[in-house]
């Protein structure tokens, strides 16, 4: 991409305060973009970015950043500073780890994280208190762990791991209330009757995994969860 061409994004966001740059092929993420501190959008999706800078930490005031479709194998720690980001999507690249800085950002509403290289559920998300939205789908989980509970999300998708083992504790996650497992290695044994009896969870997707649904309703605590269902789906008709 030609500098003139970046020159003319970099003039309009500097106006705009949204920079958005995508499916340009670009190598690098724009050193030129720190002198625009003020952005409060940034879009770098499609793109063979490697690498993210550590210079990602002057958007003192970004609330979106999305670099869906990258070639990103890690995350620096100066993520943690953009205190205001409420969006962060990083599908598509090629994750295995989060830093733990990324715990630090008490503003983050949704956190995008499908179709990356994660074999372990990432820790250090539990002090994101307004996290709406957690999508960690097609990865290559295999184990929900006992910290799952520290989350404080209303969605956890994820739908096409290789899930086979779910901690009872995720029955204890506070704000929980769509749960989706589909296309997992679930036996209908490894499912916690909890989350059926125990939790807020009010939407459970588990379809695609190694038992037949209808056996599903034949489990304890089965009632309770269609109650929450049923009052959930009445409340948003």
């Amino acid at each position: 991409m030609g500098n003139s061409a970046l020159k003319a994004h970099l003039e309009t966001s500097q106006k705009t305060g949204v920079f958005q740059l995508t499916g340009k092929g670009l190598a690098e993420f724009p050193e030129e973009l720190q002198t625009l501190s003020s952005l409060r959008t940034v879009d770098l999706s499609n793109n063979k970015i490697e690498v993210l800078p550590s210079f990602i930490g002057v958007f003192s005031v970004l609330k979106s950043l999305t670099l869906n479709c990258n070639k990103l194998a890690c995350i620096p720690d100066e993520i943690g500073k953009l205190k205001k980001l409420e969006t962060l999507h990083l599908n598509g690249n090629q994750l295995k780890h989060l830093p733990a800085t990324l715990g630090q950002l008490s503003a983050l509403r949704t956190l995008g994280l499908s179709g990356n290289r994660f074999k372990e559920f990432p820790g250090h998300l539990g002090t994101l208190r307004h996290l709406d939205l957690l999508d960690i789908s097609k990865n290559h989980i295999q184990v929900i762990p006992d910290h799952v509970q520290e989350l404080q999300t209303i969605e956890l998708n994820l739908n096409q791991n290789q899930i086979s083992s779910v901690s009872p504790d995720v029955a204890r996650c506070p704000r929980l209330k769509v749960l989706r497992l589909e296309e997992n290695c679930l036996e209908l044994s490894s499912l916690p009757l909890a989350i059926l009896s125990d939790s807020q969870v009010s939407l459970l997707a588990v379809e695609g995994n190694l038992f037949e649904i209808k056996k599903l309703r034949e489990l304890d605590g089965y009632d309770k969860y269609m109650e929450r269902f049923t009052a959930t789906k009445k409340k948003f008709a």
